[in-house]
């Protein structure tokens, strides 16, 4: 496999979001806009390489301060559960980690959740989403619809996250996410992370572009290691004080 084949490949996943997936996202952006609006913020969880995606909607320069990255290691960081807990990667399938996380967030009912999960199958993202719809809170599910339909859910309840979801954004991934199948069958070029983090990327501009429209400066994030990052940065979490969960370097 040549690298221009490679590029091939994501270059097609990444147009198939953006000629397939506009509506949804604009969508997603107006609910993430009435959210901040109505000083709500973004609670954005992932598991696994999902985590990809979370980082690029909350706590990055050039993105909205008011965004949360929720993570299954918080109930580590800030919940004082042993590392060797959550050491082994099948626990994403564990609906209970759910609730270890959201307990840990001051999550209120303005708020709006975008989730992120390639298979959308696993117990800890679906049941965030249920705990989200119980709370009145807005879903949107950044997932692969084609790899979600193609196996069974581990969710306890029978869902799949695309299912509790009121705005999906599908990432136009095929089952198993990786799109390029080598000569003696195994696959590489796994497309999620690409198609997700540009789909992050969308949202960001759109929900910017919304703020504008309504006259409201949109709360953004500059770079820590530009001169008066830190003083712009501090100025703007401020607001958000209590809200928005800081993560390690």
């Amino acid at each position: 496999m040549s690298v221009d084949a490679a590029l091939d490949v994501l270059q097609q996943a990444m147009d198939r979001v953006v000629s397939t997936q506009s509506a949804a996202i604009s969508e997603a952006a107006r609910l993430c806009t009435d959210a901040i609006v109505a000083e709500g913020v973004i609670q954005a969880f992932g598991t696994g390489h999902s985590r990809s995606f979370t980082m690029e909607i909350a706590g990055r320069a050039g993105g909205l301060v008011a965004a949360n990255q929720l993570s299954i290691k918080d109930v580590v960081m800030y919940g004082g559960v042993n590392p060797e807990e959550i050491l082994d990667p099948t626990r994403e399938r564990d609906p209970s980690l759910a609730h270890g996380v959201w307990r840990l967030h001051d999550i209120r009912s303005q708020d709006v959740f975008i989730i992120a999960s390639n298979s959308g199958i696993n117990g800890a993202v679906v049941e965030m989403a249920r705990l989200a719809r119980r709370n009145g809170n807005p879903v949107v599910a950044v997932t692969s619809l084609a790899h979600s339909g193609a196996v069974p859910t581990r969710d306890p309840a029978g869902e799949r996250l695309f299912e509790l979801a009121d705005v999906v954004i599908d990432n136009c991934g095929v089952p198993g996410d990786a799109a390029h199948e080598l000569p003696g069958g195994a696959r590489i070029v796994p497309t999620s992370t690409m198609t997700s983090v540009l789909v992050a990327q969308l949202l960001t501009a759109e929900i910017c572009a919304n703020l504008l429209r309504r006259g409201i400066e949109p709360p953004v994030y500059i770079s820590e290691n530009v001169e008066g990052g830190d003083e712009h940065n501090a100025t703007l979490r401020a607001r958000y004080a209590g809200r928005i969960k800081r993560h390690e370097p």
